[in-house]
């Protein structure tokens, strides 16, 4: 059999991670590009090395010999051409947030069910070697009943007023921004994890930066570019830098998270805790191959990335032997792999986030508006007993 044929649909950062890890995989030949512009797919082909770039998605999901693609595209554009994408007859891997609205999400989730094809959500940071260990230790009753998790995602990248990128703007990222960006990674984790589903929440939001200036040339993500004041216009910002929001998971456990991209020193900082009734874990992205075990009546301990050491459903995420780092790439490529490999073998489980996955996501961005606009509790409806009435029926 032959390689399996990807596209990549988006040529900005997401687009070179997705493209670069691909490769890794070693069955899958990324065999076409498509960009916003043919000089940018261009721009792109040339410095990875792709055959085929072009503005053209039609043309791309035309061809049969295209298996799948992936989509690296800002959000508003996720929905449209991933539909385009089923219809097709394509798999489809894509970015979250998966959507707009939860409306959409649950139109692709019908559609590649309908066509059986592979859906995949790219909620990458599963897939560390040290989160599946600790999902595979709350698995095994290690950390006992799940009692509480805190944490929070922290980036600095849009600190200045003269930072931007299109996530800034509502008709490109959609109502939610750091909540949206790398809150849904946030939620995801601590469900995948715990599997406790978020039963209701209250959030709060905020912007800093009232007004930002808007470079008058395009910016990747995390580029940090510094402009002349003439490169700029001034824009009013009406999507949020801050986020904390409150939780309840399950039937009793409770949680807390703050996200912002306005946190100074935090470049990529993805940190948490879950505290359980025989023992406590944290893991931060930022020092990814390590997790800290905490105990009431023994000493603590740290666990280092080593595969044969981890627990044996961990161990396979894990490609280099202990004291040999694996970081973000790794998490993508590990994702990438269950998903091409259940494209090439249908008979094999679903071992990534599917659309499911990143509808549930779009509800709870969804539950966060309608939580920050009323000034309180919210329930989710994702779980068994509705958690905000119950706590209701107490106070009275």
């Amino acid at each position: 059999m032959g390689k399996l044929k990807a596209a990549v649909i988006g040529a900005g950062f997401m687009g070179r991670t997705h493209v670069e890890n691909i490769r890794r995989l070693g069955f899958v030949e990324v065999a076409a590009v498509a960009a916003i512009s043919d000089e940018e797919a261009k721009s792109f082909a040339a410095s990875t090395y792709i055959d085929w770039a072009t503005s053209d998605v039609d043309a791309i999901l035309a061809d049969k010999s295209i298996d799948g693609v992936h989509i690296c595209t800002p959000n508003a554009l996720h929905f449209p051409i991933a539909m385009k994408a089923l219809k097709a007859g394509k798999h489809v891997l894509c970015e979250k947030p998966l959507a707009m609205s939860a409306g959409e999400a649950k139109k692709m989730v019908d559609l590649a069910e309908k066509k059986n094809l592979c859906h995949a959500t790219n909620h990458n940071l599963r897939y560390y070697p040290m989160t599946q260990q600790i999902r595979r230790m709350i698995e095994n009753g290690e950390l006992g009943e799940i009692l509480s998790v805190d944490g929070h995602y922290a980036q600095d990248w849009l600190l200045y007023e003269t930072d931007f990128n299109w996530r800034i703007l509502r008709k490109d990222n959609g109502t939610l921004r750091v909540v949206g960006d790398i809150g849904s990674h946030w939620m995801d984790m601590i469900q995948h994890l715990t599997g406790l589903p978020i039963t209701a929440l209250c959030a709060d939001l905020a912007i800093f930066h009232k007004v930002r200036k808007q470079p008058k040339v395009a910016i990747e993500t995390f580029s940090g570019a510094t402009l002349r004041p003439e490169d700029y216009k001034e824009i009013k910002i009406d999507t949020e830098d801050f986020g904390a929001v409150l939780l309840h998971l399950g039937d009793r456990a409770r949680g807390t998270f703050m996200v912002s991209q306005m946190a100074a020193g935090c470049k990529n900082r993805f940190e948490f805790m879950i505290c359980g009734t025989k023992a406590s874990v944290s893991w931060n992205q930022e020092q990814p191959n390590h997790i800290w075990v905490g105990y009431r009546n023994q000493p603590n301990r740290i666990i280092q990335k080593d595969p044969s050491m981890l627990d044996p459903k961990a161990a396979p995420y894990s490609s280099y032997p202990g004291g040999h780092a694996e970081g973000y790439p790794d998490a993508h490529k590990n994702l990438f792999k269950n998903f091409w490999s259940r494209v090439a073998d249908p008979s094999l489980p679903v071992e990534y986030p599917t659309f499911a996955d990143g509808l549930r996501g779009m509800q709870l961005l969804e539950k966060v508006i309608e939580s920050d606009k009323k000034r309180g509790w919210v329930n989710t409806g994702l779980g068994k007993k509705p958690a905000v009435k119950k706590a209701a029926a107490k106070q009275k």
